[in-house]
């Protein structure tokens, strides 16, 4: 038998289409059924390679006995908390409000009309330790509706209340300097100097921050900055964190050391950690970097892209129902795989032990020691250890592939697109790699002939067919990744696609009244509340993201009224940011963008020729955030970007050669077809 999920196109939702609980989807029809039958809504939120999720599932949503009672009691819905993050941010504020904490799974009961009275995370079948199960929390729950509903809705009244208000930011004065140091005195005081990171166990990699801290790094000179952010890629790619066979980082670490991974595998991780070693490498040429970007992107081209060229959303922790199964190791079969030299080898570099590093007698593949440092050790040239490293790493691969693989979450996310976006296109700036364009071209080429209406407007998911209306961060988190692309391959068509975004972005997004953008749009859902959201979380806040577009657009086109947006962003936000700067990392580096130094060059050239390959390739060596480029192409009588960036109608090349006009903070400087004066203008 099967529920109505069973018409759905959400991985998530459809887990839970053979369910013995009447799942509705979130729709009206769903809540004018619990106004008819007189019944509050459970709805329940989360995603399909949680690993609670399907704990609670087993336990309870499969169970005859639970879902009767929830079928009596409820009128149940089902929400992925991917496809609807505007239904999934207001009940997670609501939880976080009434429990102090969130997560997923998410439970939430609330009356018909959508205010919320209750809120928990995961809830066991049965109590225990003093808690109530879903067993005795249903019936309780019941009586109370029938029999004291009053104080039922006096809460949801008062909770409501009070999510309309924290989603209500106050201004103040405007953000400067000092809120720079304090973001960065916030991180540093966080800061986990054994291990790299913030805070202690579960430890989240929030490649943001890091993000920050080289933009900090640079405007300051304070080498701690640089060495935190050190400390911390070097210790995640040596962990158990990061998968050493078939590449990629798992979601989080629940140790404090990056050892003991949530094994899960996001698209967002992938992307915001390339966008991090990326610009770590261009700060220090470190070539452990540059390796670990092309393994992440590597795995993310074989596992995680369609054949369309969209970016699929998640691998699971778990297989054949056993979290981390697919990536676990005993030492017997490592023999039975390897001869007795390469398992010895491999020994002295990972932390393998006999009767395992994990639960059930099984290792974690966990390196002792950079590679770097266990060749000095080992007393062998670094080539050669490598080398050898990798005949053993693609026999592992090999037997690897062959188990059972987790379950792989193939929707296409706008929002996440546009990260892997991003992180693809600088990683083909930075390391002259056109596979990296190539991908970036494509799954934007995807989005925008797939995921786009006839009138321009974004969608958010596309599994089979595209679907729901998009939110601010499909518009900020693919703007931003056109952005990107345009200036690792300037095609003009990716920079025309920017403008029209941002601009649907603005038309239904800006709260014209306190300034910011909402997450939702004016003409979307109406829920409960709409939100403005800028705390930079597991993924960067569109609103942060649009900030720096919009300084970014500004610089591109010499139209100043999208500076004035994101002065604006900034202001609406400024009351709740500088309590915790550290929190808005992203931001932090938007305002980093914002307070300048910043420059933008433009390069009039002939595209193919060496003098102008030169001097590209010099812009993208180095550490230079704050910077746009626009190309002007040499040759052509009127060159499209003249239609967008008027001021470089007048700029020309000296004597027919590639030519930088470099300008910073709006004070030009004359132009220069010597690529070392090109970048002494850019340290100034």
């Amino acid at each position: 038998m099967t529920n109505r999920l069973i018409s759905e196109k959400s991985p998530y939702l459809l887990q839970h289409a053979y369910n013995p609980v009447d799942w509705h989807s979130w729709s009206e029809e769903a809540f004018r059924l619990a106004n008819q039958e007189d019944k509050p809504v459970f709805l329940s939120i989360g995603y399909s390679t949680c690993h609670w999720c399907h704990v609670m599932a087993h336990e309870s949503f499969e169970d005859p006995e639970v879902a009767k009672l929830i079928n009596d009691a409820f009128v149940p819905i089902k929400v992925d908390r991917e496809e609807r993050p505007d239904i999934d941010q207001i009940y997670m504020a609501a939880c976080q409000m009434m429990t102090g904490r969130g997560g997923w799974p998410l439970t939430i009961i609330m009356t018909p009309d959508k205010k919320p009275f209750f809120a928990a995370t995961y809830i066991p079948k049965k109590g225990r330790f003093g808690s109530l199960g879903l067993q005795e929390l249903i019936p309780h729950i019941k009586d109370l509706w029938a029999n004291d509903r009053d104080r039922l809705l006096n809460s949801a009244e008062k909770i409501s209340a009070n999510l309309s208000q924290i989603r209500t930011p106050r201004m103040s004065a405007a953000l400067d300097e000092s809120v720079l140091t304090r973001a960065y005195e916030g991180l540093f005081q966080l800061f986990d100097p054994q291990s790299g990171g913030f805070g202690s166990a579960p430890k989240f990699p929030t490649p943001h921050n890091l993000i920050f801290l080289l933009r900090y790094w640079r405007r300051t000179g304070d080498a701690s900055a640089l060495d935190m952010v050190n400390t911390t890629l070097q210790s995640m790619r040596m962990g158990g964190i990061y998968d050493h066979v078939g590449f990629g980082f798992h979601r989080y670490s629940t140790d404090a050391r990056w050892f003991a991974p949530h094994f899960e595998k996001m698209l967002y991780d992938q992307a915001l950690l390339t966008i991090a070693y990326v610009e770590a490498y261009q700060a220090t040429h470190e070539e452990e970097y540059s390796t670990v970007v092309r393994e992440i992107l590597s795995y993310v081209l074989r596992d995680m892209t369609s054949e369309e060229g969209g970016f699929y959303s998640a691998e699971d922790a778990d297989s054949e129902g056993v979290e981390g199964k697919f990536y676990l190791w005993s030492a017997e079969e490592l023999k039975t795989i390897l001869d007795k030299d390469e398992f010895s080898f491999l020994s002295k570099l990972f932390d393998l032990q006999e009767g395992g590093n994990f639960e059930g007698g099984l290792n974690i593949l966990a390196l002792r020691a950079s590679l770097k440092d266990a060749a000095n050790v080992l007393q062998l040239p670094e080539k050669y250890l490598l080398e050898r490293v990798e005949e053993i790493r693609v026999k592992l691969f090999g037997i690897r592939e062959k188990r059972v693989h987790p379950h792989k979450d193939d929707k296409i996310l706008t929002d996440w697109n546009g990260l892997m976006i991003v992180a693809m296109a600088k990683a083909a700036s930075a390391f002259d790699e056109p596979d990296y364009s190539k991908g970036a071209k494509t799954a934007a080429d995807f989005i925008l002939n797939n995921m786009r209406l006839p009138n321009g407007r974004l969608q958010h998911r596309y599994r089979v067919d595209p679907g729901i209306q998009a939110n601010l961060d499909d518009y900020s988190f693919m703007v931003w990744g056109l952005i990107e692309l345009y200036e690792a391959i300037f095609d003009i068509k990716y920079l025309q696609a920017a403008l029209d975004l941002n601009k649907i972005m603005i038309d239904h997004f800006w709260d014209r009244d306190l300034g910011g953008f909402y997450f939702s749009p004016d003409d979307g859902e109406q829920l409960l509340v709409r939100q403005k959201e800028i705390y930079d979380g597991a993924v960067p806040s569109g609103n942060s993201v649009a900030m720096l577009n919009l300084l970014r657009l500004s610089r591109l086109t010499g139209d100043h009224q999208y500076e004035e947006l994101a002065d604006k962003i900034g202001t609406a936000f400024s009351d709740q940011v500088r309590r915790q700067p550290a929190a808005y990392a992203m931001l932090m580096s938007s305002l980093d963008f914002g307070l300048g130094p910043s420059h933008e060059v433009v390069v009039v050239g002939n595209p193919c020729t060496q003098d102008t390959l030169k001097m590209l390739k010099a812009l993208r060596s180095r550490f230079l955030p704050n910077k746009v480029v626009v190309f002007v192409p040499l040759g052509e009588k009127s060159p499209d970007i003249h239609r967008f960036a008027e001021f470089t109608k007048v700029l020309s090349a000296i004597g027919g050669s590639a030519t930088a006009h470099v300008c910073v903070d709006h004070i030009c400087n004359l132009p220069t077809a010597d690529v070392a004066r090109m970048m002494d203008l850019l340290s100034l």
